[in-house]
């Protein structure tokens, strides 16, 4: 669920790990696909950008890419069947040196050092988006008219509360905590390998969730997840069609409901404008009884031993979780998985990030620094990049399937001294390559449920994993284009009233908005304006 671009200067340093070989994560078959000696020229051109999810936005001029639609790309593994429900997905281990160019070191400094996000442009996102939730709040907890929404509380999860987001404030993600009355009972969906269920309550009830209960069920007590989420679209328009937004200069609106998303998305637009500034996705989410254990299949993930000890892991595991209406992708769809739940671990994927170091000290002062959330950022960038420059034939690309990877790297090089700031662009090719490699294979396991395969229809398609593989390939061969540092920027300056103030869970953002396209003149259009320019001079000489 999601989209954005834009940002600031480049910034000339010396490079301190150029004189020191790069060894990127290798591939799975053994066979290095860019050997030390063919290394091609740096291509400099212009471009990048990012996205999450859904809508992408175009930003400034990109390096030349010949890959496209029509073109056959190169023969690449076959991925391996769909896995059995409980088979666990096994990662490679081995790795292999490559040494990597002095130009692309200096890029992936740079351009690493443009995605973070200043504090000095980041109150104006926070002051909205507090404001919209804390009324949102106040709206569903007073609200007699559904009483089963009055429990609800927030739960703030995504790249914005993880710390890894990247160029623009512009999206949030905050689930709506809702009660269940009773311990709930799931039941798997067999097709798609423990990441979706049927949800219901353990005994009758009469308590407000009746209403959302389907009525066609066998025992009554199935919650139905189309139900929810209807609900929340209507309470959230009710909501918007009342509040006024800080300043008066700007107005919420609510976006057309999506079939396979399970969120209700609000976008922030300028009084007399149509422009998106600003979007947050509101997801409404049951959570289970703290008692209740992970489902089965969640039990064998969370591979975190060798990097954050088997104590977390067992501190993690006992944290509740959530269900959240998603229904799975794909065509003709029982009534059992049109009205599924997709389990949701979310909260847990921000609490590990946060204590990402094997040390529980890391990033915590000056002395103790990594870069493991830089070279996530970098990722999700080079990802969000590829998504807009081919939005069709990567559409069933996401961010997440670059943090999945990501958490499996972090379990493979757990140790803190792997990932020491001066060796960033070498610890990036680490992942980048990784990344690669389960494009190649066609195997990307959950990180919570190692028998779901990311990678496996029809969440994503074959003939997409080909063309990912390719363009990833392609990228690597011509030293990661479109991680070219942008142009620089204009701030969004918006007027936002002095009396709100920063809530101390929510950290506050940069705002920028996507830098304006320039007109790009081709070659042939230059020699036909100075051709004229020639005339009209000759012209006059000859009158004169």
């Amino acid at each position: 669920m999601k989209r954005n671009c834009s940002q600031r200067r480049s910034v000339t340093t010396t490079d301190t790990a150029s004189s020191t070989p790069i060894p990127p994560y290798r591939p799975i078959n053994g066979t290095s696909l860019c050997p030390p000696d063919q290394h091609p020229s740096l291509v400099m051109e212009e471009g990048e950008g990012e996205c999450q999810g859904g809508e992408i936005r175009s930003s400034s001029k990109e390096a030349p890419l010949e890959l496209n639609a029509n073109s056959t790309p190169p023969p690449t593994p076959t991925s391996k069947s769909r896995p059995r429900p409980q088979q666990t997905i096994q990662l490679p281990t081995v790795e292999k040196d490559t040494p990597t160019s002095r130009e692309l070191l200096h890029r992936i400094k740079l351009r690493a050092r443009d995605l973070v996000i200043p504090q000095s442009n980041r109150k104006w996102a926070v002051d909205l988006v507090n404001d919209l939730r804390d009324n949102l709040l106040d709206f569903l907890k007073n609200n007699d008219e559904q009483p089963f929404f009055q429990s609800a509380d927030w739960l703030t999860s995504g790249s914005y509360y993880e710390m890894v987001k990247i160029d623009n404030p512009n999206e949030f993600d905050m689930m709506v905590k809702l009660q269940s009355p009773s311990r709930l009972n799931w039941t798997e969906l067999d097709q798609y390998q423990g990441l979706f269920y049927k949800v219901a309550l353990s005994r009758p009830t009469r308590s407000n969730i009746r209403p959302f209960l389907l009525e066609n069920s066998p025992d009554g007590l199935t919650i139905s997840a189309s139900k929810i989420l209807s609900e929340m679209h209507r309470l959230v328009r009710k909501f918007i069609c009342t509040y006024k937004v800080p300043g008066g200069n700007f107005r919420w609106v609510v976006n057309k409901k999506k079939v396979y998303c399970p969120a209700v998305t609000l976008s922030l637009l300028a009084t007399h404008d149509e422009e998106e500034l600003l979007s947050v996705d509101v997801v409404p989410a049951l959570e289970t009884q703290p008692s209740q254990k992970w489902p089965q299949p969640a039990l064998n993930g969370l591979n975190v031993d060798n990097w954050l000890g088997k104590k977390t892991r067992q501190t993690l595991i006992s944290k509740t979780f959530y269900f959240v209406p998603k229904r799975p992708k794909g065509r003709n769809l029982n009534p059992a998985a049109k009205e599924s739940w997709r389990v949701s671990f979310s909260h847990i994927e921000k609490e590990i990030i946060k204590l990402h170091g094997n040390k529980k000290t890391c990033c915590e002062t000056t002395a103790t620094k990594c870069c493991r959330k830089t070279c996530f950022r970098l990722l999700k960038c080079l990802i969000e990049a590829l998504k807009r420059r081919f939005p069709q034939e990567l559409d069933c690309l996401c961010s997440y399937h670059g943090k999945t990877a990501f958490f499996h790297i972090l379990s493979l090089r757990g140790q803190d001294t792997q990932w020491p700031p001066q060796q960033m662009p070498s610890c990036f090719m680490h992942l980048f390559g990784a990344f690669e490699d389960h494009a190649q294979s066609g195997t990307l396991p959950h990180f919570f449920i190692p028998a779901c395969n990311l990678f496996s229809p029809p969440a994503f398609p074959r003939k997409a994993l080909v063309f990912l593989t390719s363009a990833l390939e392609q990228q690597r061969m011509l030293n990661l284009p479109l991680l070219m540092p942008q142009a620089p920027s204009t701030p969004l300056a918006l007027h936002v009233s002095p009396d709100n103030h920063d809530s101390p869970d929510l950290i506050p953002f940069q705002a920028q908005l996507p830098p304006t396209p320039t007109r790009v003149l081709s070659f042939e259009v230059k020699v036909k304006i100075i051709l004229v320019v020639i005339l009209v001079t000759l012209s006059a000489i000859y009158i004169l």
